[in-house]
């Protein structure tokens, strides 16, 4: 028997008063805020970015592919869910998932602004709203927190609040203000994150390398085809880095960057590390690259049919489908014909695993879901 799936990886629709009522006083006026573009229709425009975010993306799911645009969209034509949780759970049913894991929208974004005391400031108000937005149907919903990473010392606070608020899981921007990740200055980081049972994601769109590519070459959506290249870039660096070696309990999720790709990133690390490693100086590490991808990071993903076909060249029990409501990308309200067809040379356990098991066990969500 099936279980009913959990979606790895959801969205809110971030609300005109999200940071405006929420930020620290002395941000107010520099808070993110809505507003109209004669183009565009509805934007946030984020003090220090010159790209705003248009609405028309943030919530398309369930329309035809020829109807979406970033023209003209207004926030009252949006899901309504997607910011007001009294109606979450009625489009959750729609869809058939019993549970979702929720990420930010504008958030994303925020996580390449350049000032890191504004990111903390906009990451601590968005938290505040999220919390209010998911207890409203908590075991339905599980949001994840943002922190900024302005230093080692301010993540491991970061972490510590969070969990204080009673937050699961943790939203890293992909870039942190103070050398890399593999820097072994966020060990203390990394400790936090184990003895609190605090997952760690990386998320598409919130490292410079995953951006949309601004001048990308041939047609402007090959760009599109480089957004999971950051969270990429972060796996490589967290595994040979040898970040996993030192904390050996470390739970990382790689968010929205499908999963297909991955028996061959692992093979590629594997081939890197065993021919070129001594001229490129690599440090040592105690097991193989795929190894460690293999057993500590998790990938979440929507219509990808290709992961359930590679299924067994990876970690079936790493694999987390996702919906990705109500994005562009999202397969909502289409998710249960899509899986009976994706997912139809999957045994039942496999299906369960993948579908509701992996996620529910790693976010200690109960059957309730």
């Amino acid at each position: 028997m099936f279980k009913t799936p959990i979606s790895a990886d959801s969205h809110i629709t971030e609300p005109p008063n999200c940071y405006v009522d929420f930020i620290d006083p002395k941000y107010r006026e520099r808070a993110p805020k809505m507003t109209r573009h004669d183009r565009l229709g509805d934007i946030f425009v984020i003090d220090g970015l010159d790209q705003p975010v248009p609405m028309g993306l943030v919530a398309a799911a369930g329309k035809d592919p020829s109807t979406i645009t970033t023209d003209g969209v207004l926030f009252k034509d949006l899901w309504r869910s997607g910011w007001d949780a009294k109606y979450r759970v009625a489009d959750q049913d729609k869809d058939g998932i019993g549970a979702e894991i929720i990420y930010p929208t504008v958030g994303m974004l925020i996580c390449n602004h350049p000032d890191f005391d504004y990111k903390k400031a906009c990451f601590e108000a968005y938290n505040r709203w999220l919390l209010e937005y998911c207890s409203v149907a908590p075991a339905r919903l599980y949001g994840m927190a943002q922190v900024s990473m302005r230093t080692p010392e301010d993540g491991v606070g970061e972490l510590k609040a969070a969990h204080a608020m009673g937050f699961r899981g943790i939203m890293m921007p992909g870039d942190p203000a103070v050398e890399d990740y593999d820097s072994k200055v966020y060990d203390k980081v990394w400790e936090t994150a184990v003895e609190l049972k605090l997952p760690l994601s990386f998320h598409i769109l919130t490292s410079k390398s995953g951006a949309f590519a601004q001048n990308p070459r041939g047609p402007r959506i090959n760009g599109f085809l480089a957004i999971i290249r950051g969270c990429q870039d972060i796996m490589g660096t967290l595994i040979f880095g040898g970040v996993f070696d030192r904390h050996p309990a470390l739970k990382i999720v790689c968010v929205e960057a499908d999963a297909g790709w991955v028996p061959h990133y692992m093979y590629r690390m594997d081939h890197a590390y065993k021919r070129h490693r001594y001229w490129m100086k690599a440090p040592p590490l105690k097991r193989l690259p795929s190894e460690y991808f293999h057993d500590h990071i998790y990938v979440t993903f929507q219509d990808d049919w290709v992961a359930f076909k590679t299924k067994d060249l990876c970690n079936v029990r790493r694999l987390m489908w996702a919906n990705d409501f109500p994005h562009s990308d999202s397969t909502w309200p289409w998710s249960q014909s899509m899986l009976d067809e994706h997912a139809k040379s999957l045994t039942t356990q496999e299906r369960n695993w993948i579908c509701h098991d992996n996620v529910a066990e790693l976010y200690g969500i109960g059957e309730r879901a």
